[in-house]
């Protein structure tokens, strides 16, 4: 498979911007994929905030079990990380989130007063992947639609202020990406989740590796009820070119869109990419 690489203009641009927003901020949501959690995770965040609170947000909860929100709330409280699970698009997990912030806006004029200054609300930024549900949470937090939010990377493409209450404003930030994504097997997961831009990569191919690793994590038997197509013993590749000839006249291309729109609107059930119990 060809390297999967992807970092637009407007990314780039709003990357810079957001370093120079950073000093304003009080503290950070980082909002993460439920599906990927570290995949979803950008690698220089620590490096950007520094000592500031940081609140790990496992946003579209409802697209895993419920039993694995459990482990992953134990896999980062041992890697020291308080998270916050969240299901933007029906409001779920919302209000510990905001209370949360609150309580970081306590500390932070506790602070202030302490060094004669006045009180004041506290500033939070919205971090995250494109795509990963940062739009609908801001939404969510505020009760109203004020930032467009889409089922697609790079609808947000500019840094914007937005006053939530008098004691909180949110930044709004587009979503952010390394310059080089140095693990592959993570791009292919952020392609899979459409938390990349469609442009890095090609449809057939993470199409097939979506069919390998879902064979790889014992989901074969969802594949064979869906498609009435066994994935055992053949490539992802060969099950796509099989599904085109016997559903779609030989259009491979279909065959490709049918198994990834499935997964990514959750037709095909709760399915994570990631399980905390397997990570060293």
């Amino acid at each position: 498979m060809p390297l999967i690489q992807w970092y637009p203009g407007h990314i780039a641009k709003a990357e810079r911007q957001l370093k120079e927003q950073l000093n304003r901020v009080d503290v950070i949501f980082e909002v993460l994929d439920a599906r990927i959690p570290l995949a979803s995770h950008h690698p220089d965040v620590p490096q950007w905030i520094g000592e500031k609170p940081k609140l790990v947000v496992l946003n579209r909860t409802d697209m895993i079990p419920e039993s694995l929100r459990q482990g992953w709330l134990d896999w980062f409280s041992s890697q020291g990380e308080t998270l916050y699970c969240t299901n933007a698009k029906q409001g779920k997990g919302i209000k510990s989130l905001k209370k949360a912030a609150q309580a970081a806006g306590v500390q932070m004029n506790q602070r202030r007063r302490e060094r004669g200054m006045r009180p004041r609300a506290v500033r939070a930024v919205v971090i995250g992947f494109p795509n990963v549900g940062k739009s609908a949470l801001i939404n969510r937090l505020l009760g109203r639609k004020v930032v467009a939010s889409a089922r697609r990377a790079g609808v947000t493409r500019q840094l914007k202020w937005i006053r939530i209450s008098d004691a909180l404003e949110l930044l709004d930030a587009p979503g952010i990406i390394p310059v080089k994504l140095e693990n592959q097997d993570n791009a292919v997961k952020l392609a899979i989740c459409e938390d990349i831009g469609e442009a890095a990569y090609d449809n057939q191919q993470i199409g097939a590796a979506l069919i390998d690793l879902l064979v790889e994590l014992n989901y074969e038997n969802i594949l064979l009820s869906r498609y009435q197509l066994n994935p055992q013993n053949i490539t992802g590749e060969e099950y796509i070119e099989t599904l085109g000839n016997k559903q779609y006249k030989g259009d491979k291309e279909r065959a490709t869109m049918q198994i990834l729109n499935d997964f990514r609107k959750g037709i095909m059930g709760q399915i994570p990419l990631e399980l905390p119990q397997i990570i060293d």
